[in-house]
């Protein structure tokens, strides 16, 4: 870490906790910012496996599939 987010840092830390969850919702909004190319590429991601879907190249799971699976692995790690 820097110098500077050090400093930054011990600065936080003696504020009181309400007033540092606001630094921390800022420091998070301030990284959530819209990108534009980004959207784009997820888009295309979308279509393109919306069309290997229909053309039968994969296959869907259900939702419940999907989560067990990671339920059960999570428990493992």
């Amino acid at each position: 870490m820097s110098q500077a987010a050090e400093a930054l840092t011990a600065q936080v830390t003696k504020l009181p906790p309400e007033e540092r969850m606001e630094v921390v919702e800022r420091i998070l909004d301030s990284l959530d910012q819209p990108d534009a190319s980004l959207d784009t590429l997820w888009a295309k991601e979308a279509e393109d496996r919306l069309a290997a879907y229909r053309r039968g190249e994969i296959k869907a799971m259900a939702l419940s599939d999907v989560i067990a699976k990671y339920q059960v692995n999570s428990k493992s790690a």
